[in-house]
């Protein structure tokens, strides 16, 4: 960073250097400026290439895309639409933390399970399960506030949005038919279910590159298959604005 702020005050300094090569004269107390026969270039930066030297937000840039890729809960390929210096819409992927809901997934077992068929002398028991699949989707709306008191290029997010989550699981348990019989089955469940999601972030942007870097934190509310479920999430993670 301390690099990057040192390339962009040699620019500054370069270009006040040349504007200020036109000698002066006094003439009665009075400062006039004379033209020189030397003719001085302005130099001018392409935002293109300012944005390499100078990477971050320019308000008169805006809208801005951001694509990339986020570890954590879910990881997910990231894409952030920033409207404007204060307002984006971001939207993510990919698939859950499975091991991370080792124990509700367990828990959950109960709900696939009849046990209005067993007979006096049967009972069963939940032994393991495999996830095959467990995708999520997420959008939100995100407030940005610029932070550069603290460091350049830095941002805090917060937001409202949706997630949309689909698993695939295979549940194996014993079933204890009596004294004569015992088995292991298996069955497999497509749960669908969504809910609405709580975002707080901070996203930093200077760099010799364009990109950001953020790290989010997630709070899921289950509406559909278990209203009131609530889950902490988030990662870290990189995206390549343009």
């Amino acid at each position: 960073m301390h690099l990057n702020q040192t390339v962009c005050f040699a620019l500054l300094l370069l270009t006040s250097a040349v504007f200020s090569q036109q000698p002066k004269v006094h003439h009665g107390g009075r400062v006039v400026h004379h033209r020189s026969n030397h003719n001085y270039n302005v130099i001018k930066i392409p935002r293109s290439k300012a944005k390499t030297v100078c990477p971050i937000f320019e308000d008169t840039g805006y809208p801005y895309h951001g694509l990339g890729v986020k570890l954590g809960d879910p990881f997910a390929v990231s894409y952030k639409y920033y409207a404007s210096k204060h307002f984006s819409i971001g939207a993510d992927v990919g698939t859950s933390a499975s091991g991370l809901y080792s124990k509700y997934y367990r828990e959950i077992f109960p709900e696939y399970i009849n046990t209005d068929t067993l007979g006096p002398m049967q009972s069963l028991e939940y032994m393991t399960h495999k996830v095959n699949s467990d995708w999520v989707a997420e959008i939100r709306a995100l407030y940005h506030i610029k932070v550069e008191r603290l460091s350049r290029g830095l941002q805090m997010y917060a937001g409202l949005g949706w997630e949309f989550r689909r698993l695939n699981i295979s549940y194996d348990y014993f079933v204890n038919d009596g004294p004569l019989e015992n088995k292991i089955e298996r069955f497999t469940v497509d749960r669908f279910t969504y809910g609405i999601q709580a975002t707080f972030g901070i996203e930093y942007s200077y760099f010799s590159l364009p990109i950001s870097a953020f790290m989010e934190l997630d709070l899921y509310n289950d509406l559909l298959k278990d209203p009131g479920y609530r889950r902490i999430q988030g990662g870290v993670g990189l995206r390549y604005v343009f």
